[in-house]
């Protein structure tokens, strides 16, 4: 058996611990969610697509995907959506590492991580839009009437009369700064912590 061939399951190994581990760091970050002021109060904040990006870049666009799937079906047993809110984070997060692992496992370099975790951004907060008005809002009205979910964006912004009017002023820019810090803080940790995920720190 050549030297090659002898390094490729300890690879193997280090990925999927990796992408265990990271994952795991992403469901602790979903529990850690928190409201916004400038939001109605069933928004909330998490920075669960960070280990996700950080997986995306140091071990490709599948492993950042995978970790977005982990992360969900780990929060699968505390979901107060049947699921649904579960299936959108997952295709929301999907849409934001992919693009940003992709483009950098073609160009490496700090500048392509970055338009990649932008157009990822972009496509994210798009997306959410149309995520949220077909498949998680339908589920909310179950419990909540939808009067009461567009007054409760109202109290913020009056003129926010329809859900669409709601997503598009509120979700969609909020999904996109949530992308925003994940991207930052991203790049302040990612120099210090990617030798340890790849195995190439300093002995």
């Amino acid at each position: 058996m050549n030297r090659g061939n002898a390094k490729k399951p300890v690879s193997d190994i280090r990925y999927m611990t990796m992408t265990a581990m990271l994952s795991a760091v992403a469901y602790v970050l979903m529990m850690l969610e928190f409201s916004i002021p400038i939001m109605p109060p069933f928004i909330k904040m998490d920075l669960s697509e960070l280990p996700a990006l950080i997986g995306s870049f140091s071990m490709g666009p599948v492993s950042g995907v995978v970790i977005c799937l982990i992360k969900n079906l780990l929060h699968l047993p505390l979901s107060t959506t049947g699921g649904v809110g579960e299936l959108s984070n997952f295709i929301l997060g999907a849409l934001f590492v992919a693009p940003a692992g992709i483009l950098y496992r073609i160009k490496k370099g700090r500048k392509y991580a970055f338009i990649g975790s932008m157009i990822g951004a972009v496509i994210m907060s798009l997306v959410s839009v149309a995520s949220n008005y077909f498949i998680v809002y339908p589920f909310y009205t179950a419990f909540m009437p939808m009067k009461e979910i567009i007054n409760a964006y109202q109290i913020i912004y009056p003129k926010a009369d329809t859900l669409l009017k709601c997503l598009v002023i509120f979700n969609m820019p909020f999904t996109f700064v949530k992308g925003l810090l994940n991207v930052l803080i991203t790049f302040l940790i990612y120099k210090h912590i990617s030798p340890i995920i790849k195995g190439t720190q300093s002995k």
